[in-house]
């Protein structure tokens, strides 16, 4: 019989959050193959505009979360972790889901697999264990 052992929810969380970031990385990787795709890049331009210091920043600060979300995951009490991790996870997901589409097989597949991480993270996140209720007078 194979031994198994009952992990924290945070642990579960920093393991979910650590595949996005993977998924999101080679999702990216994958991209600079598409032709075109460097010319576009070294030309200044992106699916959104002109590149720009400011565009990206904010790319930078959007993912910047998710790389953090596994130490918070860890980090922080679990009452602030779980709503973080509730929001984020909403967040991450319609970013994803608005990105992913018209783009090609292979991005649609990681972007497939982004959104059930995500959703599985906002659902562990609510469903998060809670310390059973102790008695006090006479309370059942």
């Amino acid at each position: 019989m194979l031994v198994d052992i009952k992990l924290h929810v945070k642990f579960k969380l920093f393991a979910l959050w650590s595949a996005l970031m993977f998924c999101y990385f080679y999702g990216d990787y994958f991209e600079l193959y598409q032709p075109g795709k460097l010319q576009e890049m070294l030309s200044g331009k992106w699916a959104y505009g002109p590149v720009t210091q400011d565009s990206l920043l904010g790319l930078a600060a959007l993912m910047a979360v998710p790389c953090l979300m596994g130490c918070a995951s860890l980090l922080f009490p679990a009452r602030v972790s779980r709503w973080l991790n509730i929001f984020w996870g909403i967040v991450c997901t319609v970013v994803q889901i608005m990105t992913q589409w018209g783009s090609w097989n292979y991005y649609m597949f990681f972007g497939l697999i982004d959104d059930l991480l995500t959703v599985y993270i906002i659902f562990l996140a609510w469903t998060w264990p809670r310390e059973p209720r102790i008695a006090q007078n006479g309370d059942v």
